[in-house]
């Protein structure tokens, strides 16, 4: 969302402030299911609107009084999705966006907020943040299953349904759903979503992701410790996930944001083949 402008930025922020107030106000007993729930809710109202464009442009016309968008807001959600996602809606209605794909893109957003809440409420945030990251994997080494889940021709539907049966009963209901939601309404290539949507996991507990291709498998051990030893450089935990790449011939290959540490072997190669010429 860094592309938004100054308005949506801070629309943003208000509106997820919102959020949290109405989830804060829920009994911790049923603060979990409240989470999930405003989560899957936000998916609901995100799918509406991107079904309607004029919907979407009247609830986002900062020409309009906001008490009016969000009586609109009101008028469309209410008795459809619960107290949480209605007050989440109603105060995106009421702010000012640069665009109204920023209103539901920042919903979008908000409701896989919601749903890694409720995963962090589980214990299990760090659970759901690894299960994508390797989902991410899988799909990036099999062609035939990120054409399936590329392709404009497969209606959303269809590719969700897809989706829960290659996944159920092997991740978390947290991750089924996120990855669900993102594969049918794709904004980059299906790995990369599911990298980002590991990313947004790892953001929500204030840690940084090390992306690493090593030539082979790394014990438990040798991962803590480069684990530590990023961690120490860059002044905040960092989560570690590694993928093996038998084409580095040896050594590693570290990509933390847009900085990538090469210490492969076929790295060297490169930059000796390089200089060389």
């Amino acid at each position: 969302m860094s592309n938004m402008y100054a308005a949506s930025r801070e629309a943003l922020a208000q509106t997820r402030s919102a959020l949290s107030s109405a989830l804060g106000a829920v009994s911790a007993g049923a603060a979990t299911a409240a989470s999930a729930q405003a989560g899957s809710e936000l998916f609901s109202v995100v799918e509406v609107l991107d079904g309607q464009r004029a919907l979407r442009s009247a609830l986002a016309d900062a020409s309009a009084p906001a008490a009016g968008r969000q009586a609109l807001a009101e008028q469309l959600f209410s008795g459809k999705v619960g107290a949480e996602a209605l007050a989440t809606v109603k105060a995106a209605a009421g702010q000012d966006w640069s665009a109204a794909r920023d209103l539901v893109n920042s919903l979008e957003l908000l409701g896989r907020e919601a749903l890694l809440r409720a995963a962090a409420d589980q214990s299990q945030l760090d659970t759901v943040e690894d299960e994508l990251f390797r989902l991410g994997r899988i799909v990036a080494g099999d062609p035939s299953l990120e054409q399936t889940l590329s392709d404009l021709s497969v209606p959303a539907a269809r590719k969700r349904e897809f989706l829960s049966r290659l996944l159920y009963g092997k991740v978390t209901a947290v991750t089924e759903a996120l990855a669900g939601q993102a594969v049918g309404r794709l904004k980059s290539a299906p790995a990369d979503t599911f990298d980002q949507l590991s990313n947004l996991a790892a953001a929500q507990r204030d840690t940084t992701v090390a992306h690493v291709r090593s030539a082979s498998a790394l014990s438990s051990e040798q991962s803590d410790r480069l684990a530590s030893t990023l961690t120490r450089t860059y002044g905040k935990p960092v989560a570690v996930h590694v993928e093996v790449d038998p084409e580095l011939l040896s050594g590693l290959v570290v990509r933390v944001g847009d900085e990538v540490i090469d210490g492969s072997a076929a790295g060297r190669l490169a930059a000796l083949r390089k200089n060389l010429k």
